[in-house]
């Protein structure tokens, strides 16, 4: 009974609108009183022990960067290396854009935060060229998850400190998976163009004018080598990378590109605060939900009735994708890994699946979340860079939406492409 008042308070609470954190923690408030197991200041014992976390700091660190980043002038030299790599191919500015949001992704960690910066800039000129808009911001949309899938990424770190596996085995299991997942994209973004006539920039392409462009944009693209060589070259910790990027993204914004000010900076740390809080209300309220999950056996329950219905591993992981695609469209990235990480992992070991592999399988099923609705985060900052409704941008997000989910099915049954650069 205290695991239905748990769950119905939380879903009714979600009905009514009430913020996903602030619903966790009261619907873990009720389920407290129901039960009389633990007193009632355990929920507010939960909010802080669970934001004491070494890994967790990285947290804010890589929000900041990601604001800093956006505003520093870095996205256009990315593009810049794209566009001369691809630009003169059919639908080469909207593969030019997937592959700038790919380049953004592994700077910033976040998938809005990717659309954002991307998106401001190439929605208005993709629709310049000749795109249609709702097609352009579809793009966006969709590339914008990679935000999420390559590293740094957040929900990898808030995976591996639910499941205490290395958030630096994540970072690097995730680079060849989110290349696929931006490979499908791409894919279908240049079968679009050629049936719409989309053409490339008729700019042929010239070796001595690529490698220009790679280095006027240097400086941004060492960030990715700089974070991921530093963690795996035993420089920093994942958590000390994040404080890294900050530091080095103020100094290009500042000194060498030139186009973060002095004045900005007050705004980036105001917006980048208010994200912050929003993301640790939702870990501390989801860790207090899964506690009282785990005191009532709830991740046994669910295993058991998973095993009941087959035993056949492919079944089993089929269903378990099912439910990580639904909850993706309702719930928030974060609370989602810290309350489905305890009640699936177990599951997926004993079926034979790595909890590395896992992970990332779980992280690019969210991910797909992020242009779904009713809260796909993605949705909602695309849609209010091009002004476009909800709905008419989710029905231009369907193909894109079936191109990321072949990729998962790849990346689900071909566990080497999470894992080779770990071996």
């Amino acid at each position: 009974m205290t695991s239905a008042v748990l769950f119905g308070g939380f879903g009714l609470l979600m009905l009514v609108g009430i913020p996903i954190g602030i619903a966790l923690a009261v619907a873990s408030l009720v389920a407290l009183i129901y039960s009389g197991t633990l007193p009632v200041e355990f929920i507010a014992q939960s909010l802080v022990t669970s934001v004491d976390s070494f890994p967790i700091m990285a947290v804010p660190f890589f929000i900041l960067a990601g604001e800093m980043m956006g505003k520093g002038g870095i996205s256009i030299r990315l593009f810049s290396v794209a566009e001369e790599l691809v630009g003169n191919r059919v639908g080469g500015i909207a593969m030019a854009t997937i592959i700038t949001c790919m380049f953004f992704a592994s700077i910033s960690g976040s998938g809005p935060a990717t659309v954002a910066a991307v998106g401001g800039m190439m929605i208005p000129q993709m629709v310049k060229i000749g795109y249609d808009k709702r097609f352009a911001t579809a793009v966006v949309a969709s590339a914008g998850a990679l935000g999420v899938i390559l590293p740094p990424s957040i929900p990898m770190i808030m995976y591996g400190v639910t499941s205490s596996v290395s958030v630096g085995d994540l970072f690097i299991s995730g680079i060849i998976p989110g290349i696929v997942v931006a490979f499908g994209l791409m894919l279908y973004a240049y079968i679009h163009s050629k049936r719409k006539g989309y053409k490339g920039n008729g700019i042929p392409f010239k070796l001595s004018r690529f490698l220009k462009s790679v280095w006027d944009a240097k400086w941004s693209l060492l960030i990715p080598v700089i974070i991921l060589g530093g963690i795996y070259g035993g420089i920093f910790t994942p958590t000390e990378a994040a404080a890294v990027a900050v530091i080095y993204a103020l100094v290009i914004g500042l000194f060498i590109y030139r186009e973060l000010k002095i004045k900005d900076l007050s705004k980036i740390m105001i917006d980048s605060a208010l994200t912050t809080a929003t993301i640790l209300i939702i870990i501390g309220a989801a860790t207090a939900f899964g506690q009282l999950m785990t005191i009532e056996q709830i991740p046994q329950k669910v295993t058991a009735a998973l095993m009941a219905v087959s035993e056949n591993p492919t079944v089993i992981i089929l269903l378990i994708t099912v439910l990580l695609l639904v909850v993706g469209c309702f719930m928030d990235t974060t609370a989602a890994i810290i309350i489905l990480t305890p009640l699936l992992l177990p599951i997926v070991t004993e079926i034979g699946y790595n909890p590395v592999h896992f992970g990332i399988i779980m992280i690019v099923n969210l991910a797909v979340g992020f242009i779904t609705p009713p809260l796909g985060v993605n949705l909602f900052v695309a849609s209010g860079i091009s002004g476009l409704s909800i709905e008419s941008l989710s029905k231009a997000l369907v193909p894109f939406f079936a191109a990321m989910l072949v990729t998962l099915l790849i990346i689900t049954f071909i566990p080497q492409i999470s894992l080779l650069l770990l071996e």
